[in-house]
């Protein structure tokens, strides 16, 4: 069994998932919302990392999922994405996990089935396939279809196979 945490980047609400999977199977564990908490950019960015660092030693994934940044056209955005991005980065990569970045539509594409899905798709479908599972917001389901997307891209399946051949 593999544990993957998948993170949905964001510099207000930064959403993470994790799922634990055996072969085909994909079983909840947690999920949640980190949300910055400071007055400047530098504070909000410690924030995220503390709590970011917290879930990490909590539940010990063995993988990590990260969405690519999209562009839009707002400058000022896209750069303080990329920073919060690094955060949701640089907190697994501490951990020693190898760090598997999809981009938006392929994550959508792999848990929908549809490249330009809704949120609420998204979250319906991450409902679906992880029953039972109470799903702390949009951004929490966002994280949990990365892990998946990620689960279903051979990410967990590759460590696996790297755990197993280093055990043996």
């Amino acid at each position: 069994m593999i544990r993957v945490i998948g993170i949905d980047p964001g510099l207000r609400n930064m959403g993470w998932g994790v799922i634990d999977v055996a072969g085909s199977r994909i079983t909840h564990v947690a999920n949640g919302i980190c949300q910055s908490e400071g007055a400047d950019l530098a504070t909000r960015l410690l924030s995220l990392h503390a709590q970011l660092t917290r879930i990490m030693v909590t539940y010990r994934p063995d993988a990590a999922a990260v969405e690519q940044t999209f562009v839009n056209k707002d400058g000022a955005g896209t750069l303080k994405l990329g920073q919060a991005r690094g955060i949701a980065m640089l907190v697994p990569a501490q951990a020693g996990l190898a760090v598997g970045e999809y981009a938006p539509n392929t994550v959508k594409k792999t848990v929908v089935g549809v490249g330009h899905a809704d949120k609420g798709q998204v979250l319906h479908m991450v409902r679906m396939q992880l029953p039972g599972a109470e799903i702390a917001g949009p951004d929490a389901a966002d994280a949990l279809a990365i892990a998946i997307c990620h689960a279903h891209h051979g990410g967990a399946s590759t460590l696996a196979q790297a755990v197993a051949r280093a055990s043996a």
